[in-house]
C-alpha cells in the first residue's frame, strides 16, 4: 500500500454505507485495475462510509489473485464466465442498500475530492437520478464520451464518419457529444459514461437495474434513458475529473476484438430496436442496414491492424 494511502472500512455494515462503488473487471484489465484501486485508497469518499466491490468475469490474468492478495479489504466477487457488464453490475447493486452507488470502471483513476463533490452534488440535487464528472485521458485531453445526447440518425452518422468529432463540428453534426454543455460546466445532459456513473439508490428501485440484454456497450445510454423516462434528472459537472483510459479494458492496440466488436453494434441494434423503432419502418430498414454496414467495415479494419502488428 502507498505510504500516503488511506484505507476504506470496507467491513462496515451494508446500511451504514454512505456509497458502494462496483468495478467490473475482465482479462486485460489487472494492472489497470491495481491502479484505480489504489487510487480509492487515496482518495475514500469522506463524506461516510464506502464499500468497493470488484466482480470478475473470469479473468485468466490474475486478477482475482491480485485482489486478494494485495485490497483484503475489497469485497471480491469471482466469476466463473464473462457475464459480460449489466449482469456482473446487477450481483452488486441488487444486494446493497447504500443511498448511492458508483459504477466505476477499472480503467478509471479518481481524483483528489471527486467522491466527495459527486457525492455532495446528488444530495443538493434531489432530481438527480445519475450523474457524472469530467474525465480526461492519460494526456489530459477530454474523453467527450463523458456526456453524450440521445443519437439521432444524423448525429450517430456525423459521429461515426468522423464528421462529428472535428473541432468544427457544431449543431445536428456534433449533437451525439452535447455540445451545448462545454466540458467544464455543469448541467443536465441526455446521457453520461458507465465508466463513472453515480446513481441514486431510490430512482435506481423506482427505474430498475440495467438491462442485461445487453453484454457490453449501450447499456449506460439505455440506463440514462429510463431514468429520463421517469423523470429524473441525468446531470454532468465539470468542476471534478478523473482519468479513464478509454478502451483500455476492450481494446487491443486501439482496435476491438471481433467478440468486442460483435457486442458494439448489436448493442447499437438494440438500443434503436427498444426506444426508437417502429414508427417508419423504411428508416428501421436504413438504420439496420448501417450497422450491420459498419459492424463489417469495422470489423475488416480491426482484424486487418492486428494482423499488422503480428
Amino acid at each position: 500500500m502507498p505510504a500516503d494511502a488511506q484505507t476504506y472500512p470496507g467491513n462496515v455494515a451494508s446500511d451504514e454505507r454512505l456509497l458502494d462503488i462496483v468495478i467490473v473487471s475482465a482479462t486485460g484489465a489487472r494492472d489497470l485495475l491495481r491502479d484505480c484501486l489504489h487510487s480509492l485508497e487515496r482518495h475514500p469518499l469522506g463524506a461516510g462510509p464506502m464499500a468497493v466491490h470488484v466482480v470478475d468475469n473470469a479473468s485468466t490474468d490474475g486478477a482475482a489473485d491480485m485482489v486478494r492478495r494485495e485490497f483484503p479489504d475489497v469485497h471480491l466477487e469471482a466469476l466463473g464466465w464473462n457475464s459480460g457488464f449489466c449482469i456482473a453490475n446487477n450481483l452488486v447493486l441488487a444486494r446493497t442498500s447504500a443511498p448511492y452507488a458508483l459504477l466505476l470502471n477499472p480503467d478509471t483513476e479518481v481524483s483528489a475530492g471527486a467522491l466527495d463533490y459527486v457525492v455532495k452534488l446528488m444530495q443538493e440535487r434531489p432530481s438527480a437520478g445519475v450523474s457524472s464528472c469530467r474525465l480526461v485521458q492519460r494526456d489530459g485531453t477530454f474523453d467527450h464520451a463523458a456526456k453524450r445526447s440521445f443519437p439521432t440518425p444524423l448525429g450517430s452518422l456525423a459521429h461515426f464518419t468522423g464528421l462529428g468529432r472535428r473541432q468544427s463540428a457544431t449543431g445536428r453534426l456534433a449533437q451525439y457529444r452535447a455540445p451545448g454543455l462545454s466540458e467544464h460546466d455543469s448541467g443536465p445532459v441526455d446521457a453520461v459514461n458507465g465508466a463513472f456513473m453515480l446513481v441514486r439508490r431510490s430512482a435506481m428501485n423506482e427505474v430498475g437495474l440495467l438491462d442485461e440484454r445487453y453484454w457490453l456497450y449501450m447499456e449506460d445510454l439505455d440506463w440514462c434513458y429510463r431514468f429520463k423516462q421517469a423523470g429524473w434528472e441525468v446531470w454532468y459537472d465539470g468542476g471534478a475529473t478523473i482519468v479513464h483510459v478509454k478502451g483500455g479494458t476492450s481494446v487491443e492496440r486501439g482496435h476491438r476484438a471481433l467478440r468486442a466488436n460483435a457486442a458494439f453494434h448489436r448493442s447499437m441494434g438494440r438500443f434503436y430496436r427498444k426506444f426508437y423503432s417502429g414508427h417508419r419502418p423504411w428508416l428501421d430498414a436504413a438504420v439496420y442496414a448501417a450497422i450491420g454496414g459498419k459492424l463489417v467495415i469495422s470489423a475488416t479494419r480491426s482484424a486487418v491492424a492486428r494482423r499488422g502488428f503480428r
